[in-house]
């Protein structure tokens, strides 16, 4: 089996909107991503799965220019990430569609990882 990186992509998140989520809302969403990565983890197939935090640096260019992101030139950050085995990116593409991002209007692109060794 080979690995395949899924990518979670959404639009920056807005600071009101998570802090009108009540306690039992916040909980509802995690589970939802709970239940996601779970069921491919029963199956064997998790590598590693994290959330990321929307700040960060970005490194440019040869003078290595460093600036505040990635939202400083983007609209979608990357929210998170999946490494999971898969047989084909058909197969990885099909987990994907159960991804939570789809109901906040995310993407989820999948990349195979090359293997170097």
């Amino acid at each position: 089996m080979d690995k395949y990186m899924l990518f979670f992509r959404s639009s920056l998140p807005n600071e009101a909107d998570f802090q009108n989520l009540s306690p039992e809302e916040m909980q509802a969403e995690i589970q939802k991503w709970q239940n996601w990565i779970g069921g491919i983890a029963a199956q064997g197939k998790l590598v590693s799965s994290e959330g990321l935090y929307p700040t960060g640096k970005v490194v440019n260019g040869s003078k290595h220019l460093i600036t505040d992101g990635p939202f400083i030139e983007s609209k979608e950050i990357v929210g998170g990430y999946l490494m999971m085995h898969a047989a084909s990116l058909d197969e990885a593409v099909e987990a994907a569609k159960g991804c939570p991002v789809f109901k906040q209007e995310g993407r989820v692109e999948v990349r195979q990882v090359q293997d170097f060794s």
